[in-house]
Formats: structure tokens, sequence, C-alpha cells
């Protein structure tokens, strides 16, 4: 019987070449004298794949491949047969019809139904196109949640199986969308947030490829950043195949609040040792439009921000692979805190402190684990600063209680000694840009 190292190897080898042939188009088969020809085309894909994900281009199945592999993604290829030029497989009317087959358990029916056409109207906004649902007979667009065996020799697997597939635009079932009903459909951060799959699907029954940047709705891997927002190379795409919207939305353009505002509040505050003047401007690009909590490991160049019920990870001037990850499977959390309002780290014992509505917990970052107590209501600690926080930071060179704490909520700061328990001082959120007084 071969041993478990063995067996993992194994596993490991189906796994790359089953996932090459689905995403990378790697053809197989034998030659005359019955030996694998396939061995050199499967170091050419690992590249290619590699390379479409920004990993380290070694055409071996390293750690990090094997992570990209396992993670949730779109059944649709990253390699396909057609391309985003002239003859792009698109629609040839602009008034396209949808309907829905039927109905995943997960959710209300009204809900799937908002899901839906949130999701075409995500399209419809940025382009020429529109989408009316109907109730029976063949649309455009046929959209249906299917078990394994759906019955388009597509079929979904039972394990890291995509969570849905697409056939893009043409007769037939042309356009149309599977999802996964094993896959668990949700209207919020858990497991599969239905809208967000939706209007990435739907980029692909309109004619889009899958696109390598991050920060784009047709990146093929699932990462839920709290709602779908179309990148500019993803309307730029769009529109290369059917022109601009004739009713464009104009952008409401939200002010840049000023430092010295009386009204400023923070979303998320963390003190920094260095500014890299190296980093890439794209490294937490696909974080959107603001973060929840961010915190500092100094010790190992960490930095930390959280958003919704994930959070990425930067060392020195370069995002770590593997990012983003849930909150709750890495830190420990029940299912309850749906967001992190604030986190601060003390290098003097490890600890890091993680706030959520009305309550903390302690994270233990030697042991990486919570620490036993928690989670504490944030008044019992920290009395005097709230039920509730906005951000957090540490600071001992501006504080005469040694490395003290700042706590900031609706536009004040409370100066707070850990050791006495007590509020030394009030301050205006933006003191630390040096504002005159008025």
């Amino acid at each position: 019987m071969p041993s478990l190292p063995l067996l993992l190897l194994l596993w490991d080898a189906t796994m790359v070449q089953k996932y090459l042939q689905k995403y990378y188009n790697l053809k197989t088969g034998t030659n005359k004298s019955g030996r694998q020809r396939n061995s050199g085309l499967v170091v050419e894909k690992l590249k290619q794949m590699q390379k479409f994900f920004g990993l380290k281009v070694t055409g071996r199945p390293d750690a990090e491949t094997l992570h990209v592999m396992q993670q949730a993604r779109c059944g649709v290829p990253d390699v396909a047969p057609y391309v985003l030029t002239e003859g792009n497989p698109r629609w040839e009317h602009t008034d396209l019809t949808y309907r829905i087959e039927n109905y995943t358990p997960d959710l209300p029916r009204a809900e799937v139904d908002r899901a839906i056409e949130k999701a075409f109207q995500l399209w419809s906004d940025v382009s020429p196109l529109t989408f009316t649902k109907v109730s029976e007979g063949q649309a455009d667009i046929m959209l249906s949640f299917g078990e394994v065996n759906h019955g388009d020799k597509s079929d979904f697997g039972r394990i890291r199986s995509p969570f849905a597939h697409v056939f893009p635009p043409g007769r037939g079932m042309g356009g149309g969308v599977h999802f996964d009903e094993e896959k668990t459909w949700t209207d919020d951060f858990r497991n599969y947030n239905l809208y967000y799959v939706a209007a990435h699907e739907l980029g692909h029954s309109l004619g889009l490829l899958h696109s390598d940047d991050i920060g784009s709705l047709m990146f093929p891997r699932y990462i839920y950043y709290g709602d779908a927002l179309l990148s500019l190379k993803d309307i730029d795409a769009i529109q290369a195949i059917y022109g601009p919207s004739k009713n464009p939305i104009q952008p409401k353009e939200l002010p840049i609040p000023r430092a010295c505002d009386s009204k400023l509040t923070f979303d998320a505050v963390t003190k920094i040792r260095v500014l890299y003047e190296t980093v890439d401007p794209d490294v937490i690009s696909d974080l959107g439009n603001g973060v929840d909590a961010a915190y500092e490991v100094a010790r190992r160049d960490e930095v930390f921000f959280f958003k919704g019920g994930k959070y990425w990870a930067i060392k020195g001037h370069r995002a770590l692979y593997g990012y983003p990850r849930d909150i709750y499977s890495s830190f420990g959390f029940p299912q309850r805190p749906k967001k992190i309002d604030a986190a601060v780290h003390e290098e003097e014992t490890g600890m890091t402190y993680i706030f959520a509505a009305s309550e903390h917990w302690g994270y233990d970052e030697n042991t990486q684990s919570m620490d036993v107590g928690f989670p504490k209501e944030i008044t019992q600690d920290f009395p005097g600063v709230g039920k509730k926080v906005d951000a957090v930071f540490q600071d001992g060179a501006n504080c005469l209680c040694g490395n003290g704490y700042f706590f900031s909520r609706v536009r004040v700061q409370y100066k707070f000694d850990p050791k006495t328990e007590q509020i030394l001082t009030v301050l205006k959120t933006n003191s630390w840009f040096h504002c005159r007084s008025k």
C-alpha cells in the first residue's frame, strides 16, 4: 500500500493535471510507445497559469501554485477559444431577455430575483444593453441552479468545484448561466454571495473573458469585497464589444475630507514605522474604497487591512500571497461580527486587540490563536471610551502614559492609559494634523 506522502504526491499531480485541462486547455494522451506525451506541456501550462495569477513563474507545482488551484473560482477557462477582438462572440441585439429557470432553496425567491436583476443592471449602466425578465419560454440568457450532473457535459465536481459556469453568447445554450446548487448561496459575506457571482458570470454571458487584474470583477477567483463593482478595465472591455451607454450615469464624486475639517472621522488608523517609496500602487487596489481596520506587527514587518469579513496582508513593499482570507477561519471569530471596526497590536506582549460592535477580542500573534476569556465588552477593559469605537492605535512617543492607546469615535479621540484604565485627554480627531484653533 502506498505511503501517505506518496498518496498526497499522486493526489497533487492528479489535481494539477485536471486543473490545467479544465482551465488552460492542457491536452493529454500517449504517444506510439505508450508514454504520456504531456510532461513538457504541463510545464508550459503551469507557467501560463502562474503568469496569469502573478505568481513566480517556475513551471513547477510549488506551494503557492497549489494553493491557488484549491481556491474557489469560476468554471470558465482562463484560456478560451475567443478573444476580445473584432469577431468576438457577442449578442447581435442589445435588448436581451433573461429567465430564471429554477431557484435555490438557500434564499427567498424575491432575494434571488433582486440579486440577479441588480447584477444585470451593473452591466446595463455602462453599455447600451437592456435586460428584461420573462417568466416562461426561451430567453436569450437562461439562468439555473444545477446539481453535479445537470445535463450540459460540464458537470460540477463535489470537491473544489467551480461555483458556476457559463456559455458565451450564441444560440441554444449560448449565454446560459449554471450555478452549482451544492454551494451555499447567500446575500451577504458568508459562503457565496449570489449577486457578486452572478455579476461576474453575466460578464461571460455577454462575451467577456477572465482578467488577470485582481481588482477586476472578471478575475476568476472568488473574492467578495462587500459589493460588486466594475473596474475601468471591465467597463472598457464591455464597451469595446457593445459601445458606451446611451444614457450614462454620471458618477457622484465624493469630496475628499479636509484634514482640518471639524467633522473629520476615521475609518481606520494604524501607526507604520516606515513608508516604502517602492510600494506598488496596485498592491491593495482590490480593497476598493476604504478599509474597516488596520494594524502592524512590526517585528514581522507586516501590515494587515480588514474589510468586511476578509483581511489582506502586506510585508515590506509587497502583498503577501494567499490573501484575502476570511477572518473566521483565520482568527477563530464566531460568525456574528460581519466586520471589524478597529484593531491595535501591542508589541510588548504580542497581543492584538480587535474591536467589533460592542465587544473586543484578544488575539495572540505568538500562538496564532484567540486568548482565553474573550470576547469582552469594550466598556469592561476600556471604561470611558464608549460602547463602540471607529479606530484604535498605540503611540508611546506622544503619550505620557507610555505606550498608550488612542481611541477614535465620532469626531473625538480618547487618550487612554491601559495601566490605570483611565482616560487622560479628549482630543479632536484632527489633532494629529497640527490644525490651528478657530
